[in-house]
């Protein structure tokens, strides 16, 4: 039986660890760039944070919008509510009183 013996090149013995490094390396990049890796989790922690804050200033709001509708719901108005929300509808004020201009817009009536 013949057989051909061939001596190993200076290349063969680079293939397997060149595929070995491309390998590792294309996984290692979708790992941290990819749509679940580490860069992503991060940007999604960011916007979490940033909509919790939202959320907050949202739900401070709306607890300020439902208090003002409390004072004037059942059927106990408060004189001074009554009053203001009726100047601030109609825009006028008396005489004798200082409005103050609010950043808002709002009337502030002393």
């Amino acid at each position: 039986m013949w057989t051909k013996q061939r001596r190993k090149t200076k290349r063969g013995r680079l293939i397997v660890p060149l595929l070995s490094t491309l390998f590792f390396a294309y996984f290692g990049f979708h790992a941290y760039h990819g749509e679940y890796g580490l860069y992503s989790t991060i940007k999604l922690q960011e916007q979490t944070q940033l909509l919790q804050a939202q959320l907050d200033a949202v739900t401070a709001t709306r607890s300020e919008l439902e208090r003002q509708v409390q004072l004037m719901h059942d059927g106990t108005i408060e004189k001074d509510m009554l009053d203001e929300q009726a100047r601030r509808g109609l825009n006028v004020s008396r005489p004798d009183e200082v409005t103050i201009m609010r950043g808002s817009g709002d009337l502030a009536i002393n």
